[in-house]
């Protein structure tokens, strides 16, 4: 699934790190998913967009295969 999560990090200016801390997950947790290897779970994907201050949809992009 893509997802823009870090072009969002980039317009907050924050590191993988910094994100992963106020999300309570690893850092490896945020390369994966920006790196499309790892589709996070529901409960994640609301976290991150409320992190965000924004919806789901703003942040994962999903596309029938």
């Amino acid at each position: 699934m893509q997802n823009k999560i870090k072009v969002l990090r980039a317009m907050e200016n924050i590191t993988q790190e910094e994100l992963a801390k106020a999300l309570g997950v690893t850092r490896q947790t945020i390369i994966a998913i920006e790196n499309e290897k790892y589709n996070p779970s529901l409960e994640l994907a609301f976290k991150i967009a409320a992190y965000f201050e924004t919806t789901i949809e703003e942040v994962f992009v999903w596309k029938e295969s």
